[in-house]
């Protein structure tokens, strides 16, 4: 009888606890980061990318939050005349997301809407401003081992995108619009997430 009382007051812990990470009120912290270095071989070339994204979000409702991301990335690479090329930009990326599953694991469905905004340097001199704009939906994966710790595993997903270049010299503006399903369950963006 003992062992059955324990195992049950376990039960219904493990429920609550569960239902504490995502239920209406509660926020939860993460982001992303990532770094890219590579050298061409015979040459004192090297390319490099780097962007930086905390996020929050705050559940509306149990199993639905609302939330952004703010940050930076900043790429730097030799173009085909050894001239180096410098990127940087601005990143906002408001979300919404939606998650429906069981106290160890919940699936998750997320939209946002990621912007940037920066300009591009060419031996130090500023040649191009751009911006983008785009819209994404992501499928997930959340793993809870701790009430208060979410690992994540995603695919990018459904997305459309418009970037939008301006020369400084001419003018002239360049807009590509893009737009696809990457669905790359060999390649996953992997995330941590912290519920408070």
């Amino acid at each position: 009888m003992k062992k059955l009382f324990l195992t049950l007051t376990a039960a219904v812990a493990l429920t609550f606890a569960a239902k504490a990470q995502t239920e209406q009120g509660k926020l939860f912290l993460g982001g992303s980061v990532g770094y890219n270095y590579n050298k061409v071989n015979g040459t004192d070339h090297s390319n490099q990318d780097f962007n930086i994204v905390p996020n929050i979000g705050y559940f509306i409702n149990d199993n639905f939050a609302i939330g952004t991301g703010i940050g930076y990335s900043y790429g730097q690479y030799y173009n085909g005349q050894d001239l180096k090329v410098k990127q940087g930009a601005f990143v906002v990326a408001p979300f919404a997301r939606a998650y429906k599953g069981n106290e160890m694991f919940k699936f998750f469905g997320q939209l946002s809407v990621p912007m940037a905004w920066g300009n591009t340097k060419v031996d130090g001199t500023k040649v191009s401003t751009t911006a983008s704009y785009g819209v994404q939906v992501s499928p997930g994966l959340a793993f809870f081992p701790h009430k208060n710790v979410g690992i994540e595993l995603s695919v990018r997903g459904l997305y459309y995108g418009n970037d939008r270049i301006k020369n400084e010299g001419t003018g002239a503006k360049t807009i590509t619009n893009s737009f696809g399903l990457a669905s790359d369950f060999f390649a996953p963006q992997l995330g941590v997430q912290f519920y408070f």
